[in-house]
Formats: C-alpha cells, sequence, structure tokens
C-alpha cells in the first residue's frame, strides 16, 4: 500500500489530540505548498532521543529550512553518531534507586531518561576534536558559532572512523550538507559549553568570544528572519517548550516593536508538541492564542497544540508529510 503511515494516520486519528495531528501536519504540507518555509525547534533530549532518523530526512526533502535548539540537542546528535553501540538503554529508569544511579556514575554513564550517554565515547571523543578547532580558530582570531564548529568537523570527516550509526540517520549532518541556518541560544548550558568554559579557566583558549553565543544568535536570526520573509512566510513547528522556543519567537516582536519594522510579517503557521501542562502565563504550556498579545502570531495564522510525547508525535507528522 502507498503511503502506509500517512494512510494510518488519516484513517485512525479523527479526535481529540490525534485530531490535532492531523490537522497539524496538513496544515504544515499546505504552508510548504503554497511557497512557505519552515523553522523547527529542538527542546528536551530529542537527539538522544534518535528523531534524527526522521528529522534528517525532513532536512534533506527540504522540508525544514533553519533550526534554534539547545546545545545539548547540537551536541547529543554527534554523540549519537560516534558513540551509539556504547550507549546503555535502562528500561526501568522510572524505578531506579538513588544507590543504582550512583552506579551509573561511577560508570561514567551520564543517564537521559533511558539511555545513557558515555562519557570516554562520546563526551571526551568529541572534546578532543573540537578543542583542536576551538584553538585554531582563538590563535586565528576567528570567531563562530557552536554548530559552526560541528559542522566544519562533520565536513571534514574528522570523526568517521568512529561513526557507529549510518551518517544519514544524523539530523547534524543533513544539516551541515545544506547549511541549514541553526541558532543555539544558552549554549554554555550544554556538555560542549562547559567544556569549552573549562579551557578558558585553564588558559588553553585565551578568548571567550571564540564561540559565538546568545545576543549574537539573536542578531543573526533577526537578519535571517527578515530576508527570507521578505519572499516566503515562515512557520514555527515548536517541538518541547524552554529556551529553544521561547527565544527564536521573539524576533518577530523584537523586529515591530524594539527596531520599528512593522512591514515585517508573523509567523505564517504554529505548532507545539509538548506534555506540558497547558496555562496561561507558562512559555513552554500557554496557548498559541496567548502568543498574539505578544505580537509572535496573527488572528489568521494556523495554530495548533499538541499535548502529547513528542518522540511519538513529531516523527508521525515527518512522515505524513514526507508522504511515507
Amino acid at each position: 500500500m502507498k503511503h502506509p503511515i500517512r494512510n494510518f494516520i488519516t484513517q485512525h486519528y479523527r479526535h481529540f489530540n490525534s485530531a490535532t495531528v492531523v490537522d497539524a501536519a496538513k496544515a504544515y504540507e499546505t504552508h510548504l505548498a503554497k511557497g512557505g518555509k519552515m523553522f523547527v525547534t529542538l527542546a528536551g533530549a530529542m537527539s538522544s532521543a534518535e528523531l534524527g532518523i526522521s528529522l534528517a530526512e525532513m532536512i534533506r526533502r527540504g522540508k525544514i529550512h533553519g533550526i534554534c535548539c539547545t546545545g545539548a540537542n547540537l551536541e547529543e546528535d554527534v554523540y549519537n553518531l560516534v558513540a551509539h553501540d556504547q550507549y546503555v538503554r535502562v528500561p526501568h529508569y522510572r524505578h531506579l534507586t538513588p544507590a543504582e544511579e550512583v552506579k551509573l556514575l561511577k560508570r561514567h554513564l551520564n543517564r537521559v531518561t533511558d539511555t545513557c550517554i558515555p562519557e570516554d565515547a562520546a563526551i571526551r571523543r568529541i572534546e578532543k576534536v573540537l578543542l583542536k578547532e576551538w584553538k585554531d580558530a582563538d590563535r586565528a582570531g576567528v570567531r563562530r558559532f557552536p554548530h559552526e564548529f560541528l559542522y566544519r568537523i562533520l565536513l571534514g570527516g574528522n570523526l568517521k572512523k568512529y561513526y557507529q550509526i549510518d551518517p544519514k540517520d544524523s539530523w547534524l549532518m543533513a544539516a551541515a550538507k545544506k547549511n541549514l541556518p541553526i541558532f543555539t541560544p544558552g549554549w554554555e548550558d550544554s556538555t560542549c559549553g562547559n567544556i569549552f568554559a573549562s579551557h578558558i579557566i585553564t588558559g588553553d583558549i585565551r578568548s571567550v568570544h571564540t564561540v559565538r553565543m546568545g545576543i549574537e544568535a539573536m542578531i543573526r536570526l533577526a537578519e535571517w528572519y527578515t530576508s527570507l520573509t521578505k519572499k516566503h512566510s515562515l512557520g514555527f513547528f515548536q517541538i518541547g517548550g524552554g529556551i529553544a522556543g521561547d527565544f527564536p519567537i521573539c524576533v518577530v516582536p523584537m523586529l515591530h516593536q524594539d527596531l520599528g519594522r512593522r512591514s515585517v510579517p508573523l509567523w505564517g503557521y504554529f505548532c507545539q508538541i509538548s506534555d506540558s501542562t497547558t496555562s496561561y502565563g507558562s512559555y513552554s504550556g500557554a496557548v498559541p492564542n496567548e502568543k498574539i498579545t505578544w505580537g509572535k502570531l496573527g488572528v489568521k495564522t494556523p495554530r495548533f497544540i499538541i499535548e502529547s510525547d513528542a518522540t511519538i508525535v513529531a516523527p508521525l507528522i515527518f512522515a505524513y508529510v514526507l508522504k511515507m
């Protein structure tokens, strides 16, 4: 049968959250069909959940045109690429005792829900390669955004001998090949950000400005958004809550209210997948209508909120859009 996943969703997802999944997927498709572009935000631990398997294909097929993600999602996609076989899954994670958590710590296994990232095979392996990039840039007085350092490593083949999954399942690899714009607010709140800070403290790297961070990322986002929306409507597909979503959606009211650029369009589509309880005043769980009052969305903007687990819902929507 052609398009089995798409057909299954359409046939069975008829009410409540499931119906919203179909509505959001159809609106995503319509937005692109009208010449629109789509911006995706990644919160939580989507990379460790291996969302890259479906996300990478969306990027390759031109269904995603920009990404905002936490530093954790940026690095954890690469950790999975080079150390997948050393990961340890803990299916009974809900029942772990503190003593069992200590055992994982002693094994240098960093737990993310049901999966543990191996420190030596993943984190320290990436550190060695990144540190050289940071040092070279520092000595040359070159400054780059976090993802640009990782793009150089991936496209340069520096880690190829360590690959443990098919690189087509790495969303960052797909993004690097397309030179996709990525924005990473709060990068210092990540393992690689912590490592960078440690090398500043030890003096291995002289300038903290070698890695470009928050305010510069917002300035770059403002420039990119302004340029792109001159010809295309830009949609906003939010996975989870927190800074990955809050940071980029604010670019429109900044352009309008702080820069006086009233002609810049609002976001042209909005969908958030979150298991956060919906409540006014909560950025992670606020209903889309609240964003109208902040000048982020308009009355006619297609708006959806799906209260569910993003690791279940996002691949289904991607599969629908990809006609799988």
